[in-house]
């Protein structure tokens, strides 16, 4: 395959492709009006066509990482077949360069400069690259909560066993009431010695959309850099660099976004690169480049170059039609167990605080034996939570969910709040 033969390629599938031209032609016909689209059946099943699934499994962990759509996945291969045929020249000479379209894309979405912007593998390789980034002393402090990701822990305790710096988590909210109250957990952590906010947009453990623009504002207050965690946000909602404020968003690509896995990105103000270390050893020339973030030697450029087809299937749907659909399931399942005495909500359902990850608990059942339980015998695939303030199942539909499969889950979850599970 040549070059020529390989952009031919790539552009009959971006133009010609039945699933994405289907998706295209269904959402040029969908209702302006959000609720309605919603609840647009034709419209969600022209979507649901759109990825192989193994539908004898009902797959409701796609907070985890989701599969891509067809057209996603052909790209990926269709890239890894071309640059296989010599590596060194073909996947380093013509693909390779096509990072910087990908990079173009990805600041347009989250409205951002292409130079503020690197490519890498998830969300923990650019969240690590701000918390390992910083020079800070021995007795200096990172406050974050309770409630944040295991892996960014760990990264913070690992300065503290090498270098002496100091963890400080407060107790956020579980699930929180008003933002105000989140604000409030943060500003009783901070002290003459912080020097580093970490904060995550969506909370990993029950879908808690965080004030992130008050929590920077508190940071910018104090003189003290806010890192974002965007993992489980970037996608799932519409958001903007600008309507966050930041300065620093890590996130991953392959959740919300359906790009393939091992795809992530990092935001950095463009006036803040320079400050900010690189993860692996990158020249002095590139102090202030945003690429010195993506020197992570040899990689596949079929990963990051499929991101572009996960970008423009995910621009057809549009963001708001999708957080619309992703309420709109959520609350065909959980408004039937509102009124039962065993169920209990560890996320506030408002749309101000949650999208399309939820967590919730039965009384009486640990989580990890409904969890277990909704697989077994119902096919349905879930995620045990525990942790100090709370316990349940965690529960991510996504675009291609049907409703039948909402509707066995929903049935599910009352009859184990009534019969119990043995």
């Amino acid at each position: 395959m040549t070059r020529r033969a390989l952009l031919a390629s790539a552009a009959a599938v971006a133009f010609t492709d039945k699933a994405l031209a289907v998706v295209e032609k269904a959402a040029n016909r969908a209702s302006t009006d959000l609720l309605e689209a919603a609840q647009d059946e034709g419209f969600w099943s022209q979507i649901q066509q759109a990825f192989t699934l193994d539908r004898a499994m009902v797959n409701f962990n796609n907070g985890g990482v989701c599969p891509s759509p067809r057209v996603v996945h052909e790209a990926l291969k269709r890239t890894l077949d071309y640059s296989n045929q010599a590596p060194s020249y073909f996947m380093w000479r013509h693909a390779e360069p096509e990072v910087e379209n990908v990079r173009r894309r990805l600041a347009r979405m989250f409205g951002a400069d292409p130079e503020e912007i690197a490519i890498t593998r998830n969300a923990s390789e650019a969240l690590e690259t701000c918390l390992k980034g910083f020079d800070l002393k021995p007795g200096d402090e990172i406050l974050t909560t309770t409630q944040d990701y295991p892996r960014m822990v760990t990264t913070i305790q690992t300065r503290e066993r090498r270098e002496g710096i100091k963890m400080v988590q407060v107790k956020a909210p579980a699930p929180p009431r008003s933002a105000d109250e989140v604000v409030k957990a943060f500003e009783s952590g901070l002290t003459s010695r912080t020097k580093l906010i970490l904060v995550s947009q969506v909370v990993f453990l029950n879908g808690t959309i965080n004030p992130v623009r008050k929590v920077q504002q508190l940071g910018n207050k104090h003189g003290i850099p806010v890192i974002v965690d965007g993992a489980h946000a970037f996608a799932q909602f519409p958001i903007t660099r600008d309507a966050l404020d930041c300065d620093y968003y890590g996130t991953s690509l392959h959740k919300w976004l359906l790009a393939p896995v091992g795809t992530g990105m990092l935001y950095v103000r463009k006036p803040k690169i320079a400050g900010l270390w690189p993860l692996m050893a990158a020249t002095d020339k590139q102090d202030a480049d945003i690429r010195k973030f993506e020197e992570i030697g040899t990689h596949p450029a079929a990963n990051h170059n499929a991101i572009a087809e996960a970008l423009t299937f995910t621009e057809i749907i549009g963001l708001e039609r999708k957080a619309a659909r992703l309420r709109y399931l959520r609350s065909r399942w959980a408004d039937p167990l509102r009124d039962e005495k065993k169920v209990v909500f560890h996320t506030n359902l408002s749309p101000e605080f949650s999208c399309g990850l939820t967590t919730v608990e039965i009384k009486g059942l640990t989580a990890a034996d409904l969890s277990n339980w909704l697989l077994e015998k119902k096919g349905i695939f879930t995620v045990g939570i525990t942790h100090d303030q709370f316990q349940g199942i965690r529960v991510t539909p996504n675009v291609y969910t049907t409703l039948d499969e909402i509707d066995r889950f929903g049935e599910a979850m009352l009859e184990a709040a009534r019969k119990g599970i043995a």
